[in-house]
């Protein structure tokens, strides 16, 4: 079928909420190529999701191979996989227990559900311009006004401060607060990194007012910045974690990670699909893959920082943001796309780059070379 057909096809049939021009129809490595067969180095890589590339050789034959034997089973059993992949992610992310969703909005709703279980609270509170999820939970703690308040009234009531305002955050900060949702960096916002010492305060808010810190690291986990948690660089250890995009390599899902003492009981929380054996495979195979990467991460974004570094670019790891402009960053976007390079525009007019773990250094040059023209011929 040409993209034409296809376009009225999805047109028909599927739901206008995206916008979007091109497919993608193959990919391997930092490498995806489009339904007319051109070729692109992929620096959006699913939106942080294809966290060892596309198709990556260990994470295909590991779902393969499970698909061979078993592709779904209920929680009413034992899955295969998920106790060995369970020990392996809490033991990386340096908590007590974990609980599988299929996805980062899902697995938001579930630390929500956590934090008010174990305080017997029922509000939240969190960040202007943090992004949480789609769910009506994760919609609630989520800043965006556009996104939210067609779907209002929410639940669990929230109230946002400023992101870095220590200030505003204690006084938001009640005995109804169950929990502060925490992204270490605003990636949605467009790769926002908090000022020095603010992630710490906020622990101690915490502490203080006996409200648990939920990080949201969906986007910024999984050794996306260097670490298995960006929370880990810092002094900071959070009750709650939540996970998801690259865990599993594109296969759809979610974790919350949770400090000793913080524990779904029988029947308080639930999934028919999640922690199943395919994504328990593509988990565990995810995790060889980038386990011995780790260390060359923020080497990688500092290549990058230095060949951007004209446009003071925001580095933490593989999340790169350049400040364009609302009007000027598609324009941008679509030159690097023109040029073979995709990149995405996140909130505010951030260029956002979030490749690949494995990108070499002369992919890094060649999207920063793209980039850089990009950027000149639009401002100048």
């Amino acid at each position: 079928m040409n993209m034409t057909d296809y376009k009225s096809l999805d047109a028909k049939y599927y739901m206008p909420a995206f916008s979007r021009t091109m497919m993608i129809r193959s990919g391997k490595g930092c490498t995806v190529w489009d339904a007319d067969g051109r070729e692109y180095l992929d620096c959006v890589a699913g939106i942080a999701v294809c966290s060892t590339g596309h198709c990556h050789d260990h994470v295909v034959e590991a779902i393969c191979r499970q698909a061979k034997e078993l592709i779904h089973c209920s929680n009413l059993y034992y899955v295969p996989g998920q106790a060995e992949f369970a020990e392996r992610l809490a033991t990386a992310t340096r908590m007590a227990q974990v609980f599988f969703s299929n996805s980062g909005a899902e697995a938001n709703d579930g630390a929500l559900k956590l934090a008010r279980l174990a305080t017997k609270r029922k509000e939240a509170v969190a960040f202007t311009d943090g992004f949480h999820g789609r769910t009506i939970g994760s919609l609630a703690v989520t800043h965006k006004p556009a996104i939210r308040e067609p779907f209002g009234p929410l639940e669990p009531k929230c109230s946002f401060v400023g992101y870095g305002d220590l200030d505003a955050l204690r006084k938001a900060v009640t005995t109804d607060t169950a929990a502060v949702l925490l992204e270490p960096v605003q990636g949605e916002a467009g790769i926002i990194i908090p000022p020095e010492g603010f992630i710490e305060g906020v622990r101690e808010i915490c502490d203080e007012k006996d409200a648990l810190l939920i990080a949201d690291e969906v986007q910024t986990g999984m050794g996306r910045t260097g670490t298995w948690l960006t929370m880990h660089q810092t002094k900071v250890m959070p009750d709650i974690v939540s996970l998801a995009k690259g865990i599993a390599s594109g296969f759809p899902m979610g974790a919350i990670a949770a400090r000793e003492g913080l524990a779904f009981q029988k029947s308080e929380h639930g999934s028919t699909f999640a922690g199943g054996p395919l994504a328990m495979a593509a988990a565990m195979a995810t995790m060889d893959v980038i386990e011995p990467i780790l260390p060359d991460i923020a080497g990688k974004g500092k290549r990058f920082a230095e060949l951007l570094a004209k446009w003071n670019p925001r580095v933490r790891g593989l999340m790169i943001g350049i400040t364009v402009g609302e009007q000027e960053c598609p324009k941008v976007q679509q030159l690097c796309a023109d040029r073979g390079v995709l990149v995405n525009c996140a909130g505010h007019g951030n260029l956002r780059l979030v490749p690949p773990l494995i990108i070499s250094d002369s992919e890094i040059d060649r999207a920063a070379g793209v980039v850089n023209e990009a950027l000149t011929e639009v401002l100048g």
